[in-house]
């Protein structure tokens, strides 16, 4: 389907509440896709609940938690933890884009799926390290209560073209995150389940791209100045987690989400699938974006250079401490 407004250039006159009309019937095509290859399924089937046993405080047959209890490796039980607290400030996401999007028709049906779908990652990410006692439990809930107390605001500048790039975005960069680390918790149980929740970070990561499609065809230059801002700028939600920087640090050399991973898997895919930096006819605001994110990826893809470098560098060391 072509999306044209003729009494509207590229950039001129259009509001969010504009945009929003003129892409109500892609949401809709795109909702009408999605619900036709989801497919619902089970927390409670993927939580290992024959391994979990009472806590101290109520119980008197309590156990405590202790670190050699978990089977999970020590970059993985990072990188759950950092997972599970991005989850938990689902409210304050919901918030966020349903004040942008609406509560009606297609885009208000989308939202709130979303959010269900959302809603089980934290369900069974939870379940899963209170069940294998994976982390410690007290420590957990005393992260998400800083966290959520804190609420999530967007670095998108409340335009909804700046929140449809990032998501197009976060999506994969968290499927990337999820999945990577299920590879590295050394645990297949744990493994399964972030796959399951990776799959549908994929599938809302198709979603939102679609929908950036047709956002970049209807308005070149606002929707190609909205990708720069959002990939210059780009920051992960949990970024508010308390000790998130010492956290990510540790998740980028255990190879869970780093700059290289970020340039080749989350940022290339996305603007290659949609040809962000060979669209043409582009006004002088939109010229300007497009040509910014180009210098831009070929800056990050330099710096990601020097980082694997040093990567690489540190596993020698580590290697030849082992073998000494």
């Amino acid at each position: 389907m072509t999306l044209t407004s003729p009494s509207l250039d590229s950039s001129a006159g259009w509001t969010d509440a504009r945009l929003l009309y003129a892409l109500e019937e892609v949401v809709e095509q795109e909702l009408n896709r999605h619900l036709k290859v989801a497919k619902d399924w089970m927390p409670h089937e993927y939580v290992p609940w024959s391994d979990a046993r009472n806590f101290p405080g109520f119980f008197e047959d309590g156990e405590a938690w202790d670190p050699s209890q978990s089977k999970v490796t020590d970059i993985g039980k990072t990188a759950l933890v950092v997972n599970l607290l991005t989850e938990d400030n689902l409210p304050s996401y919901h918030h966020e884009i349903a004040s942008l999007f609406g509560r009606d028709g297609a885009w208000g049906t989308w939202v709130h799926r979303w959010t269900a779908e959302e809603g089980r990652h934290g369900i069974v990410m939870r379940d899963y390290l209170l069940a294998s006692r994976a982390v410690d439990p007290d420590k957990l809930e005393q992260f998400r209560m800083a966290h959520m107390s804190e609420g999530f605001e967007s670095d998108n500048r409340h335009s909804m073209l700046h929140s449809v790039a990032y998501v197009a975005f976060q999506e994969l960069a968290t499927r990337i995150s999820h999945r990577n680390t299920g590879h590295q918790s050394g645990d297949p149980v744990c493994d399964r389940m972030l796959a399951r929740i990776a799959h549908d970070e994929n599938l809302h990561m198709l979603f939102y791209r679609n929908l950036l499609r047709a956002a970049l065809e209807i308005a070149p230059d606002l929707a190609m100045q909205a990708v720069r801002d959002v990939v210059v700028d780009f920051r992960m939600p949990g970024h508010g987690i308390p000790g998130f920087e010492r956290a990510a640090a540790q998740m980028a050399i255990g190879e869970i989400y780093n700059m290289r991973i970020h340039h080749d898997d989350v940022l290339e895919p996305v603007l290659r699938n949609l040809k962000v930096l060979e669209i043409s006819g582009l006004g002088p605001e939109g010229l300007r974006a497009q040509e910014e994110l180009g210098l831009f990826m070929n800056g990050l893809d330099a710096e990601a250079a020097k980082f694997d470098v040093k990567l690489a560098a540190r596993k020698a060391r580590m290697a030849a401490r082992a073998a000494g």
